[in-house]
């Protein structure tokens, strides 16, 4: 049976609203909380959480759509709204009883977000998964490996049994799967930017942060199928590559903003998803695999120090490979990695004479219309010169 062109955009909104609706689902399940394993969403092996029969639950903070007032009581107002809105999400209870909760020590707020966990939530158990500070060093993989396999233990504990390398390996191949299919959908937001829009793709992929990561491999399969076949109108807007959504995500409103006047054929939203850039080995020692791939596959964010991946040149090789001819730099508003990466790609856009933008947000903006403006004024400058 075949699908005409109202049925797979039938077909496609209905997906896209499922997506939605998960993406604003700021509350645990109460039937899926003790299962829930949340952690910052910046290099956290999910696949290990997978293999124990828990849910990896990235916690991405409370959006737009929160007030926060308790969490002012136990964080700094300087400190960026990732945090400040989690720890929200905690004290309103819409968190649950997560079993667990992990922070990765990515900046002074991110590692001090497990003191402030364990103060307030205790029963939780929270811990820092620590990450090289030197990823060149030789060590560097076998310290990752060292904390990957004390993660494992602790979520033994937790479930009450060993987990075995053969369901690691298993996990593996279910993220590999993942991995392969998100690789796709950018695939096609960049070679047909007309087919798959950024909202579009940034729902597809956050919908994966609440569920099941064989129900999201699903989801994309079907979507990838409807996306082939979809009708599409071409549209004459620049193409320019979004950098900045690391960890703490832009408004949906901001990217749609952007995607009013610019085609947005690359960007780093939600790259705790999709940090590792391939495959990762299905043979072997699965930790070991995992913990090279943080090492030898792992994407460039301002998190991560690593000679070998200048920021500069990661752009650049951004740019080159979606053909884009501008760049939009963002950063989170209190963002120190963010903001400091700031200076290093505005100065080698500008040596290159690649023409950019520079932004600032932060999750709970909800007025956008001085930033329509610039967005405008940018898209403009770039169509007419």
């Amino acid at each position: 049976m075949t699908l005409d062109t109202l049925d797979i955009e039938a077909a496609l909104t209905d997906i896209l609203a499922r997506c939605h609706e998960l993406s604003l689902r700021q509350r645990i399940a109460s039937d899926e909380a003790h299962e829930a394993i949340g952690y910052f969403p910046v290099y956290f092996p999910e696949e290990i959480v997978h293999a124990a029969g828990l849910l990896p639950y990235a916690l991405l903070g409370g959006g737009n759509r929160i007030e926060v007032r308790y969490a002012d009581a136990r964080i700094g107002s300087f400190v960026c709204s990732i945090c400040r809105s989690t720890t929200e999400l905690g004290l309103n209870h819409s968190l649950g009883e997560m079993a667990g909760f992990f922070a990765q020590p990515i900046c002074d707020a991110a590692k001090h977000m497990a003191g402030i966990w364990g103060r307030n939530f205790p029963q939780q158990d929270p811990q820092i998964l620590a990450l090289p500070q030197n990823v060149n060093s030789p060590a560097a993989t076998r310290y990752v490996y060292d904390e990957y396999q004390r993660l494992r233990a602790i979520l033994a504990e937790k479930v009450g049994r060993a987990i075995t390398d053969d369901e690691i390996r298993a996990s593996l191949g279910v993220y590999n799967e993942n991995r392969r299919l998100q690789r796709a959908l950018y695939a096609i937001k960049r070679d047909d930017p007309s087919r798959l829009s950024s909202v579009e793709a940034y729902l597809l992929v956050r919908a994966g942060t609440r569920i099941r990561r064989e129900r999201h491999n699903a989801l994309l399969r079907e979507a990838l199928d409807l996306l082939a076949r979809r009708r599409v109108r071409p549209m004459d807007k620049p193409r320019v590559v979004f950098v900045g959504g690391f960890c703490e995500q832009p408004p949906l409103e901001m990217i749609e903003t952007i995607e009013d006047v610019c085609f947005i054929v690359d960007d780093d939203l939600l790259i705790g998803q999709r940090w590792i850039t391939e495959d990762v080995p299905e043979v072997g020692d699965p930790v070991w695999a995992l913990a090279e791939s943080y090492i030898q596959r792992s994407a460039s964010s301002p998190v991560q120090y690593d000679a070998r991946k200048p920021k500069e040149e990661t752009l650049m090789t951004m740019l080159r490979e979606a053909r884009a001819e501008a760049a939009i730099i963002s950063a989170a508003k209190f963002c120190e990695p963010g903001l400091d990466d700031q200076l290093a790609l505005s100065r080698r856009l500008d040596r290159e004479r690649i023409p950019h933008l520079v932004l600032e947000f932060e999750e709970k903006m909800t007025s956008f219309e001085q930033m329509a403006m610039q967005v405008e004024t940018f898209a403009e400058t770039l169509l007419f010169e």
